[in-house]
């Protein structure tokens, strides 16, 4: 039997399950919006990293504690380690507001134990706003998130997988030409060249990527964090856009590809339709009028993702099975 504690917040008191660290704003956006998907967990990461900068460069401000600094980083580091993931229960199809106010009371909360006292105390060591939240923006440290979990995934996932695939195919271009198979030698170049291309132009976007709409210091305190080489900037709106379009690109070369070389239907069909969903994605994104935050990152996510884990199986099991 699920056992409950009541929180308390403008519009009045609500249940909500005793083990969970989220609070009364969070259980009321979970209860009004049962649509899947949840809001990525890259997200959520990326929004403990933007907390953790901030109070440290409150702390250093001298508007935060050390307590409170340190209390909000230890969270921080639990959640980006992956030990919180089941803290965060909201879906995308709900403003960024929302997700902020999850990880805020989240933070409040967990420090509470941290701190070794208990959820049902009348008073919590954090406030969620003004301590946790403090001098933030929810439209500003989204965006920051947004560009730092799509960020990492480009260079983590899909750049390193599409790499793959185009040394793969290039080998297979040297070999054709080793073995006097000049028409096929010149084929394989030929799709060598699209995803250099490709690659290229997603290479290109990451200088844009990497401007985050936030403070300098805070900037400073995520690059420690995250080993990244992300900049301040006044605007980065269409970032995440002009990403997604050279994913379009390659996803398209993919199909070309794809339908060049496979000739075993279920295998085109899981490449071809991986790549439908990417150009599908890039229609999402592209009406979203850089308004809607959580579904513009969650299909852009979805892309990196699927693009890299599509080159690899491309890679290891079509071509050496069928070449």
């Amino acid at each position: 039997m699920i056992k409950y504690r009541i929180e308390k917040d403008s519009l009045g008191e609500v249940l909500v399950p005793s083990e969970k660290y989220w609070g009364a704003q969070t259980e009321r956006s979970r209860n009004n919006f049962k649509i899947g998907p949840y809001i990525p967990l890259e997200i959520i990461k990326a929004l403990a990293y933007v907390k953790k900068a901030v109070a440290n460069t409150n702390y250093k401000l001298n508007v935060l504690s050390k307590k409170k600094k340190n209390l909000i980083s230890k969270v921080c580091d639990e959640i980006i380690e992956g030990k919180l993931d089941d803290q965060f229960p909201l879906v995308i199809w709900q403003t960024e507001t929302n997700s902020n106010m999850n990880i805020n009371e989240v933070i409040a909360n967990r420090a509470q134990i941290l701190d070794g006292k208990k959820l049902v105390d009348s008073k919590l060591i954090l406030n969620p706003n003004n301590d946790v939240n403090k001098s933030q923006s929810s439209n500003d440290i989204y965006s920051t998130a947004m560009n730092i979990a799509s960020y990492k995934k480009l260079i983590e996932v899909s750049i390193p997988c599409l790499e793959k695939l185009r040394n793969i195919l290039k080998q297979k271009s040297v070999s054709f030409r080793n073995k006097k198979h000049v028409t096929l030698a010149q084929e394989f170049s030929g799709y060598v060249s699209q995803l250099d291309h490709g690659l290229k132009a997603l290479e290109n976007t990451l200088e844009h990527l990497s401007e985050l709409v936030i403070g300098k210091k805070v900037v400073e305190y995520i690059i420690k964090y995250t080993g990244l080489p992300l900049k301040t900037s006044e605007n980065n709106d269409a970032s995440l856009v002009c990403s997604h379009a050279a994913l379009k690109q390659l996803a398209i070369s993919l199909i070309k590809i794809a339908n060049d070389i496979i000739k075993h239907k279920e295998l085109n069909q899981s490449i071809t339709m991986i790549c439908t969903q990417i150009i599908s994605n890039d229609v999402t994104i592209s009406w979203s009028l850089h308004v809607f935050k959580p579904v513009i990152v969650y299909n852009f996510l979805q892309s990196a993702k699927l693009i890299g884990e599509a080159c690899i199986s491309f890679a290891n099991d079509s071509l050496n099975h069928y070449i």
